[in-house]
């Protein structure tokens, strides 16, 4: 049994989650959460949602749950194991859960292993100037539409455009396949949804079909037409792994490419869409932070912690444990609520404040044997763009704040920023 510190418990009020997941679920919860963080802490660090599983509030047990080793994805042998499966038989659901994301400890360690660090300091820097050409070429277009209009949408200019961009050449992906990605992405993340509808999981299968067949068919040229690129390498390794077994060397190749693909998209649109947002809503802050090109760092940090791009993330109990003084059966179903935890004032004071110095924690990126892969190519990607976008458009500012999709509960997505200058 292990314990979180001298944390409060938990209390059960029904009516008062569904009421605040309600609000997080309309246009003014999707545009400011933060009220739903602060109702759902007052309930306590773990509260029961009217499922039967638990929503986590607090930083520090959130951390523990990320951290423990009695902590669980939800893979396979979980899934068959509830007394009502056939929600995570759905194809889409299947689908993610072969992924990184969705397995453990042998196979997870294995994969981790082999992958390394894909993204570390030698491969960002090499990188360095073809991202920095990325974004130099989509604020030429921002740039174009501004003069054109007066106006123009930074998600659909920019912030959608550079990671597809990113991980296509990575990948090897064409670019003329990039707008398709994107959509079978968009409408594929409703199966990672928390409580997804009928019709929002019939969209994800059908993306999901064409998920498979994209990916299926670009991993069968790039095996007849080897590259210089990171799936030609992916190719080759787990070729050699499985010579016995080229379905099992295939599965890990599909999953690999799909899903470092489709996860590194929206969330890295989220982050460039709210780190310029954050760096040019006050004129005083931008021209800050145009004097002192170093504490770029900072803001994008800070924006992870203040709007973190992923609300929510699942686990379960390998055994029954404790977690902030209430008992967890095994098996049983955790949500870790990132943006929640981010504001919690134990960890950082007046978390409503944005500051750009704070020096605050976030987990927003997990921790843990799950700590997001891409991390350091979306906080590279994000440093770039608010630095050419200070550097280029010095009067730059939203016409307002950021539109939605507020059927999310799980992955945001915002669909609209509408800058000028």
């Amino acid at each position: 049994m292990t314990a979180v510190g001298d944390i409060r418990g938990s209390v059960h009020d029904r009516r008062a989650v569904i009421s605040l997941l309600r609000h997080l679920r309309s246009a003014e919860g999707q545009a400011d959460p933060l009220p739903v963080w602060e109702g759902l802490r007052a309930l306590g660090d773990v509260v029961r949602a009217p499922w039967g599983a638990y929503f986590v509030t607090s930083f520090e047990a959130c951390s523990q749950v990320l951290r423990g080793r009695n902590w669980l994805v939800p893979d396979f042998a979980w899934q068959e194991r509830q007394p009502d499966p056939r929600r995570w038989r759905e194809p889409a659901t299947q689908e993610l859960t072969g992924t990184l994301s969705r397995i453990n400890a042998p196979a997870h360690t294995c994969q981790r292993r082999a992958l390394g660090n894909p993204f570390d300091r030698s491969t960002l820097e090499n990188m360095r100037p073809r991202i920095a050409a990325l974004v130099s070429g989509l604020l030429d277009d921002l740039e174009e539409r501004l003069r054109a209009d007066g106006e123009a949408d930074f998600v659909r200019t920019v912030a959608e455009l550079l990671p597809v961009r990113t991980v296509g050449e990575w990948l090897g992906i064409p670019e003329e396949h990039h707008a398709y990605v994107l959509d079978f992405a968009h409408r594929q993340a409703y199966a990672q949804e928390l409580l997804p509808t009928k019709e929002e999981l019939a969209q994800a299968g059908r993306a999901t079909l064409e998920m498979r067949e994209f990916f299926g068919e670009l991993i069968r040229h790039r095996r007849q037409h080897p590259g210089n690129d990171v799936l030609t390498g992916w190719i080759h390794y787990w070729d050699a792994q499985y010579p016995h077994d080229p379905a099992a060397a295939a599965r890990v190749i599909y999953h690999l490419t799909m899903f470092i693909t489709i996860a590194s998209l929206e969330t890295s649109a989220v982050l460039l869409a709210n780190a310029v947002r954050f760096a040019t809503e006050e004129p005083a802050r931008a021209d800050w932070l145009r004097a002192r090109p170093e504490h770029i760092e900072d803001l994008v940090e800070e924006t992870l912690r203040y709007d973190p791009p992923v609300w929510l993330n699942s686990h379960v109990a390998a055994e029954d444990t404790v977690l902030a003084g209430t008992p967890v059966a095994k098996d049983a179903t955790v949500h870790i609520l990132y943006g929640s935890a981010a504001h919690d004032p134990r960890r950082n004071p007046d978390p409503h404040v944005f500051d750009v110095l704070r020096g605050g924690g976030h987990i927003t990126f997990g921790s843990g044997p799950h700590y997001c892969l891409g991390a350091a190519l979306a906080r590279f990607e994000a440093r770039e763009t608010v630095a050419q976008v200070l550097q280029r458009f010095p009067t730059l500012r939203p016409l307002g704040p950021p539109s939605f999709d507020n059927s999310r509960l799980v992955f945001r997505r915002i669909t609209s920023l509408k800058v000028t200058t």
